[in-house]
């Protein structure tokens, strides 16, 4: 089967070699104290910050999903109040799961098919972070790097949060423009599910440390104490550290990963707009994502089209929430091959006619 769902994705073909070899190394046996995993992890991070941009003195931590960075980020970074801008899903799923973690939120939700205005956020000096989603899964949209220079601009403050799910990896991000990053390697990293990466800047860590919240295993405070020796506050998920290690030591830097995933999308976007019998889920260019492609049409025709594809062994992915039914979508992954996306074409052309 050839995959485009966006997640869990199509992980890099070079994966079952990559286990392979962490079985034949013993790595996969070592406790998560020991100097073979210090090692492991300390290099890990070096090769992430140093193939996806980050600033040296950002703190990388491993988490077990998203989903987990937002209780850290809930319990370790917000005493009282949290301001939430989202325009689909995942962001609105943020932002409830914080406020039943006892903070007051703010929600700003906006139109997914216009470009965010910063003017219309009312955010104020007691809200102490900013919640945003780069890449919206859901409905396949994504905010421009200019407009997070210019929340970081406005609000100088205020910590910044940033849900990079969909994107960290696919494309280059400014990471110095907001003080938290979170990511799922089971999608633009081309790795298994079961891990993710949160990056912290040191106003961040400062923050954590200040508030010294230690209530729970993953408390950020006792995050940041074992990881000043490269360890995990719990025993991590080995495999998948080992595996982002050796991806990572394949992979070009992000900004020719950039390129060619930029160059792909605007290739995808192209094709579809001239195919009749389907539209572009997002009309706006302006907010489409380069790294999910979102495609709607009638629930009959959605329905029969994944069907097709299932038959010809290509996996398309489900639509989200309100476009479950009526719309599909597309991962532009790096770890999708250029035959399979030709192949993919090819299906498109043949369903159509």
């Amino acid at each position: 089967m050839i995959t485009f769902y966006p997640g869990p994705a199509k992980v890099y073909p070079q994966i079952g070699k990559y286990t392979q070899q962490a079985v034949e190394q013993g790595i996969l046996s070592q406790n998560h104290r020991s100097p073979a995993f210090v090692e492991l992890s300390s290099q890990t991070i070096r090769l992430l910050k140093q193939k996806l941009a980050i600033p040296l003195d950002y703190w990388v931590f491993y988490t077990s999903s998203a989903t987990e960075c937002w209780e850290i980020i809930a319990q370790s970074l917000i005493q009282k109040q949290s301001y939430h801008v989202y325009n689909g899903a995942f962001g609105e799923k943020w932002a409830h799961y914080t406020k039943k973690l006892g903070v007051n939120t703010t929600q700003y939700a906006f139109d997914p098919t216009t470009l965010l205005d910063i003017k219309q956020l009312t955010i104020h000096p007691t809200h102490e972070l900013i919640a945003i989603t780069h890449n919206e899964t859901s409905n396949a949209t994504a905010l421009s790097s200019s407009f997070l220079h210019d929340l970081r601009q406005s609000f100088p403050e205020q910590l910044i949060a940033v849900d990079a799910t969909s994107s960290l990896g696919g494309v280059q991000l400014d990471i110095a423009q907001a003080d938290v990053w979170y990511a799922s390697v089971q999608k633009c990293l081309g790795l298994p599910a079961g891990m993710a990466i949160m990056l912290c800047s040191p106003k961040a860590i400062e923050r954590a440390l200040a508030i010294n919240e230690r209530n729970h295993y993953n408390s950020l405070a006792f995050m940041i104490e074992k990881m000043q020796d490269w360890q995990t506050t719990y025993t991590p998920n080995i495999l998948n550290i080992y595996l982002l290690n050796q991806v990572l030591q394949q992979v070009p830097s992000i900004d020719k990963v950039d390129k060619i995933v930029k160059q792909r999308a605007q290739a995808y976007y192209s094709f579809f707009e001239k195919l009749e019998g389907l539209q572009l889920l997002n009309e706006n260019p302006a907010v489409r994502s380069a790294t999910v492609i979102s495609l709607k049409g009638s629930l009959n025709r959605i329905a029969h089209i994944k069907n097709l594809a299932k038959q010809k062994n290509i996996i398309l992915g489900n639509g989200y929430g309100k476009w479950k039914d009526t719309t599909f979508r597309i991962a532009n992954f790096p770890a999708i091959e250029d035959f399979e996306i030709e192949l993919l074409k090819d299906f498109f052309n043949a369903a159509m006619n």
